[in-house]
């Protein structure tokens, strides 16, 4: 249950308004994670702050890429650590040209290629001046942005951006994942 559907089941047991619950909804939730992009497979919009109080590993993808087979250790991360608190989320973009393929072309590949099962969202610009807001302010806390596909952003679950990873770094590059299972804390 995300913390906005929380507040509103509690608003029964308190005196809030709606208005007042939503606005504390979002006072818990980071401004990064302040963002709603639609859903890869049927467009409806996901509100990132469902997010809130995860780390958070945000992705740039592409089909069509030397680098698309990270896809299969991106999906094993995910299955490992998502109960420990890791959201994998996944932005196709077509800026490196290896994303031409509709929303749902890109979702049938990933699915029957990969079997991803972590959220992916529509594809949308990455980096420059169309870049989606999330990257952005991505792009603005780092100071990088995404040189390639499959660039990387770990961040914590206060909504710091932590760290930042190139294409190269593979999803189970030691370093990264000491570094991913740090912010998860404990076992």
């Amino acid at each position: 249950m995300d913390i906005r559907s929380l507040l509103f089941t509690c608003l029964a047991a308190t005196a809030l308004s709606p208005a007042a619950a939503l606005a504390q909804a979002d006072a818990a939730c980071p401004p990064i994670l302040q963002h709603t992009f639609p859903r890869l497979q049927d467009e409806k919009p996901q509100p990132l702050c469902q997010y809130a109080g995860k780390v958070v590993l945000v992705v740039n993808t592409a089909s069509f890429c030397g680098f698309t087979p990270q896809y299969k250790g991106l999906e094993a991360l995910d299955s490992k650590y998502r109960a420990r608190g890791l959201a994998l989320l996944g932005f196709p973009s077509n800026d490196f040209a290896q994303e031409t393929g509709s929303n749902k072309e890109i979702a049938d590949f990933c699915e029957s290629t990969f079997g991803v099962k972590f959220p992916m969202f529509a594809k949308s610009s990455v980096r420059g001046p169309d870049a989606n807001p999330l990257f952005k302010e991505l792009a603005q806390l780092s100071g990088t942005t995404p040189k390639w596909n499959f660039y990387k952003y770990l961040i914590d679950r206060d909504g710091k951006v932590v760290a930042s990873y190139s294409s190269m770094t593979t999803p189970d590059n030691k370093d990264f994942v000491r570094e991913l299972e740090k912010q998860l804390g404990p076992k």
